[in-house]
């Protein structure tokens, strides 16, 4: 059986650790942020995401899986290493491979006998290459000897649903150029692999690109749909009606055609920009994708520019705002429309009454700026109050069956903005509501 270490406890470090320490291997996740290891210790999952702490608690009781600062210790203990930190992107839009770079020194100075190390990070075409380079030269420094592979493996998890990904993938993909190491991973994946989960075995590159030719498709679906909502608008045609004729096309399907504010979170906006940015300094730009991040940046603003225009002008108006993480079941607010929206609203004088049921702590950080324009409230109806008009941003489950009677006595406009399109118009307004949706 094979020993895991994890290095990086961020949102695909502790879902990879945990779950694999469910398939029944025993996990090491380390990371340097002693304040989080040291919550995780004790039981507390650091990150919103349903069902985690349960497969946390459970294998850290079956001592499967544990978590250290000893980074190295961890690596040396390990026959397969997965590097899962972060890539933030850098002023020109391209992936910052600082900490992947650290792990791969890391995981050089621990070596000892044969490893496989995993890239699951989201990382550029190239990446596995440098981190080969990376360990022969730390390796060298060192005066070290040690045999191993590098293998992509990226990840498609989705915030929200991220438990379900990982045990019930549409696929696992593997770049490698090591047969050895291709069993290894195989191994490692054995739980799925005899569910007959399709894995695709393919270039380290070819992986690579996957992961991002996957993500920014979806990025340029949802940018579509938006497109196509806001032209429905002018011409009198409804999206929905629209999306759902198209997604019956089985060259087309149903999922991401949802109109909206725009597409946020820690993925497609990151990995939309270090496509782009690789592919110029490839010298074949992706104009597509290109178009797709403008046309993203605008849609938020034109989510605020609709308010403003129906309300006839913001100053001085309240706006009751229900969802501001960039989707439901997460309190991730990394590129959330509701970072654009609500401090250009602000401009015009707009205050705010919020309600997120788990991105409070997370908005207060983010929204800083506009702090004194900002009421917390404790659920959807105490935001509702004494409000001129009601904004959904997040489709939390619980904000789809809103007693819209009470809603439209509530506000002093009647305006209701479903930037989500999780009501019908003849409904809202049958209860009394002027009814504003994305399309529709």
């Amino acid at each position: 059986m094979h020993t895991i270490a994890v290095i990086g406890t961020g949102y695909v470090g502790l879902v990879t650790g945990s779950c694999l320490s469910d398939f029944g291997l025993p996990v090491v996740c380390a990371d340097v942020n002693a304040a989080k290891i040291e919550r995780l210790k004790k039981g507390e999952v650091p990150i919103y995401e349903p069902g985690l702490d349960v497969i946390v608690e459970r294998n850290a009781y079956y001592k499967r899986l544990s978590f250290t600062t000893q980074v190295e210790e961890a690596v040396a203990a390990a026959s397969v290493v997965f590097i899962a930190v972060g890539t933030p992107p850098a002023e020109d839009g391209s992936a910052d491979l600082k900490y992947v770079e650290a792990a791969a020194r890391t995981i050089a100075r621990s070596l000892d006998g044969y490893k496989v190390i995993v890239n699951k990070s989201t990382v550029p075409v190239g990446t596995g290459a440098k981190v080969k380079a990376w360990v022969r030269d730390e390796l060298e420094k060192n005066r070290k000897s040690g045999s191993f592979d590098v293998v992509s493996n990226p990840e498609f998890l989705r915030e929200g649903s991220a438990v379900y990904d990982f045990t019930h993938p549409d696929r696992i993909v593997i770049g490698y150029d090591s047969q050895r190491a291709l069993e290894v991973m195989k191994q490692v994946y054995r739980v799925l692999y005899l569910n007959e989960t399709p894995f695709v075995e393919t270039t380290i590159e070819t992986a690579e690109m996957i992961k991002y030719a996957s993500n920014s498709f979806l990025a340029v679906k949802i940018t579509y749909i938006n497109e196509i909502a806001n032209l429905c608008e002018k011409v009198g045609a409804n999206v929905q009606d629209v999306a759902k004729a198209m997604g019956k096309d089985g060259r087309i399907g149903a999922k991401f055609l949802h109109a909206g504010p725009g597409y946020g979170g820690s993925c497609f906006p990151k990995d939309t920009q270090a496509l782009a940015s690789l592919a110029r300094a490839a010298g074949s730009p992706v104009s597509l994708v290109e178009a797709t991040i403008s046309a993203n940046a605008k849609q938020k603003l034109l989510m605020a520019e609709k308010i403003s225009t129906h309300l006839g002008g913001l100053e001085g108006k309240t706006l009751a705002v229900l969802g501001l993480a960039f989707k439901p079941n997460t309190d991730d607010m990394r590129e959330a429309p509701a970072l654009t929206i609500l401090p250009e609203l602000a401009k015009g004088g707009v205050s705010f009454r919020v309600y997120d049921p788990a991105a409070k702590d997370e908005a207060a950080f983010r929204l800083a700026a506009i702090a004194d324009r900002l009421t917390f409230c404790e659920d959807e109806y105490e935001a509702i109050t004494g409000a001129d008009a009601l904004v959904i941003l997040t489709e939390w489950n619980q904000f789809r069956n809103l007693d819209l009677e009470r809603v439209a006595a509530e506000l002093t406009t009647g305006f209701f903005f479903d930037l989500r399109d999780i009501y019908k118009k003849a409904l809202a307004e049958k209860a009394g509501l002027v009814y504003i949706g994305v399309g529709v």
